[in-house]
């Protein structure tokens, strides 16, 4: 079964903002989720770069269970703009609170590890930074733009917040010409007020939509969990307003709750629904479709970027 290895620091609390809420049952993992625990000598070699560069990884901050195949491979997803996220959604393991000032020199640090690590894709993402002006989005642009400059031949993914009440921060993102833009949905409209309190569903459809108005050659992502309660006509609703805001690639994962204190799994989702799941959401339109117990993110992203990449010369040929 999955174990979720948290490689942070023991000593320090998790979520002081979440021990007033209550413990909730946490249900035995099915058989179908497993994972080999890491250790490789490559897993090491990626764990020391990430150190030595002083960088934040949400592979570590989520507690991923993917950590170990990704890592192995010297894949790790970079979270930018520190450890500490201004928003408190109920099913993320990442911190909640002030974060710190940013990092001037993150942006090379980063480009950094993406040469050493050789990475000919890399995925970027953050926690929400609703304490600065833009929301981080001229952060975001200097990461881009310093990968750019070291390795130009490495494709960007980025995952965004959603830059809520941050006039013109998309655009500076979308200016900075990120290969894959990635903002996820997360769950379905009617889980938000429990799940992710501090989010608005239609605007996040209405950031994605505007991605393409900007720029049609970038290509758009997003993804959701399932177990959190949602209706199996809800996750296809979702799909049919993904795919209104021309949205090329779906991503279908099993939550997993981090901890007694986070909202409980539901349900676990077999892997025949995810099956279904996927067959929909292509026969709806998607480009790509990715959708399994243990799907995330940035799991495989350098291989599904090749594969978007092929079924657009596919359709334009």
């Amino acid at each position: 079964m999955v174990t979720l290895i948290d490689l942070r620091d023991e000593a320090r609390p998790r979520h002081p903002e979440k021990a007033h809420r209550p413990d909730t049952e946490m249900l035995r993992k099915p058989d179908w989720i497993r994972v080999r625990a890491p250790g490789s000598a490559v897993y090491k070699e990626t764990q020391k770069i990430v150190r030595e560069n002083n960088l934040v990884t949400v592979c570590e901050e989520a507690g991923c269970p993917n950590i170990g195949e990704c890592w192995s491979k010297k894949h790790a997803t970079m979270m930018i703009m520190g450890e500490i996220c201004t928003r408190a959604c109920a099913f993320c393991n990442v911190r909640t609170g002030l974060p710190l000032a940013l990092d001037p020199h993150e942006p090379e640090n980063v480009a950094k590890a993406v040469e050493t690590l050789g990475l000919e894709h890399v995925v970027i993402t953050s926690v929400d930074r609703d304490d600065l002006p833009d929301g981080g989005a001229r952060h975001f642009a200097e990461v881009i733009l310093a990968i750019r400059a070291r390795t130009p031949r490495t494709t960007i993914e980025i995952l965004t917040p959603d830059f809520l009440r941050k006039e013109g921060a998309l655009e500076i993102v979308v200016a900075a010409k990120p290969d894959v833009f990635n903002h996820n949905l997360e769950t379905v409209p009617s889980k938000y007020l429990k799940v992710r309190p501090g989010a608005r569903y239609f605007h996040s459809i209405r950031l994605l939509q505007r991605v393409k108005e900007i720029d049609p050659t970038i290509f758009t992502k997003s993804g959701i969990m399932v177990g959190l309660g949602e209706e199996r006509n809800e996750v296809l609703q979702l799909m049919d307003d993904l795919r209104s805001a021309d949205v090329d690639f779906l991503t279908i994962g099993q939550y997993l709750q981090p901890t007694r204190k986070h909202h409980p799994v539901l349900r676990f989702v077999t892997p025949e629904e995810f099956k279904s799941y996927a067959t929909v959401a292509t026969a709806k339109g998607f480009a790509l479709v990715s959708a399994s117990p243990l799907t995330r993110s940035s799991h495989h992203a350098g291989e599904d970027f090749a594969r978007l990449k092929a079924a657009r010369m596919a359709k334009h040929a």
